[in-house]
């Protein structure tokens, strides 16, 4: 989450009117995350989350995102619902951008994930992608590897000065991946794609939520256990932490388990989601809006993940033997 667009209270206020939400309260901005325009509202009915969409998020892939947190809930899956106006409408506009109100959901983020709570993303990841089996809509992944040479293109000019050798490394990486090696013919389905800490909400130990659809789509169902790994098992010193991905592995495969091929690719697949992550950072991070209410993320803690992929030969080096057993 971020803030691109400043929202007047007046505006606001006309906004509002079209729905049964009672008087404005209050309402602030949610400095957290890089994508769109966020703020918490306080109105007479309660708390909600206005959403203005920005920046990769393309106008008519809104109603997948919205129609998807419904289905999801309707199957056991706790996220955020979506708001519709007076005329049954979930999606509107506000200062010229596409604008919805969702549901509030109760909880933190864990800053320091533990292995209680790579296990519990695990579980929900798992029964998020059974949830979304029977899901009518579809959404293609623009930010997969077709999508990531265009990525190394705007930031290619530049990379070096994040890091001597930067654009190297990612051109040779990218050129491998392009290369014919990425898995087709994988499990595939609806996955979040962007799964990170922030965007899993816990009461203490238990998990109260998924929110943050914004990059949903179809794709193969292991990416996004590839993109978990990456966000959830790593250290603040960039290690890799064994114990974290057991518990996460071991936890989704409980509910969902993983083929052999999918285990096989899994390295792989890890790889392309260090790649992905480096790539929309490092754009992000050399292309920051004046006077935005944003924090860019560090393009470098992808880099050092990838090297460490880069390394890894089997789904062992994750904590977990083949077929899903603890090691």
């Amino acid at each position: 989450m971020a803030v691109y667009t400043d929202v007047a209270a007046d505006e606001l206020a006309e906004f509002l009117s079209l729905y049964d939400l009672g008087e404005l309260l209050s309402y602030k901005g949610i400095a957290e995350g890089v994508e769109n325009s966020n703020f918490l509202l306080h109105t007479a009915r309660g708390s909600f989350i206005l959403t203005l969409y920005e920046k990769r998020v393309a106008r008519g892939d809104l109603p997948f995102f919205l129609a998807l947190m419904t289905h999801l809930a309707t199957h056991g899956i706790t996220c955020p619902q979506p708001v519709t106006n007076r005329n049954g409408e979930a999606l509107g506009s506000l200062c010229g951008r596409p604008a919805a109100i969702i549901t509030f959901l109760e909880g933190i983020w864990p800053r320091k994930p533990n292995a209680i709570h790579c296990a519990g993303v695990g579980a929900a990841l798992a029964k998020m992608h059974l949830a979304g089996h029977d899901f009518a809509m579809s959404r293609s992944n623009a930010l997969s590897v077709k999508g990531w040479r265009p990525l190394f293109d705007l930031a290619a000019a530049r990379a070096d000065s994040v890091q001597v050798g930067l654009r190297d490394t990612i051109a040779r990486e990218l050129d491998y991946l392009e290369s014919g090696v990425w898995p087709g013919n994988l499990p595939q389905g609806v996955i979040h794609a962007d799964l990170f800490p922030d965007n899993v909400f816990f009461l203490g130990n238990e998990l109260s939520g998924i929110i943050d659809f914004t990059f949903a789509c179809n794709d193969t169902l292991a990416y996004d256990v590839a993109i978990c790994l990456n966000a959830w098992c790593f250290e603040a010193d960039h290690s890799f932490n064994v114990t974290k991905a057991r518990a996460f592995l071991s936890a989704y495969g409980r509910e969902r388990k993983l083929s052999e091929a999918e285990e096989a690719a899994l390295p792989l697949l890890a790889r392309g989601a260090a790649l992905r992550f480096l790539l929309t950072r490092l754009v992000d991070w050399l292309n920051v809006p004046p006077g935005a209410l944003v924090r860019p993320k560090d393009p470098l803690e992808y880099a050092r993940k990838l090297r460490f992929h880069q390394s890894v030969a089997s789904v062992r080096d994750y904590g977990v033997m083949a077929n899903g057993l603890v090691t």
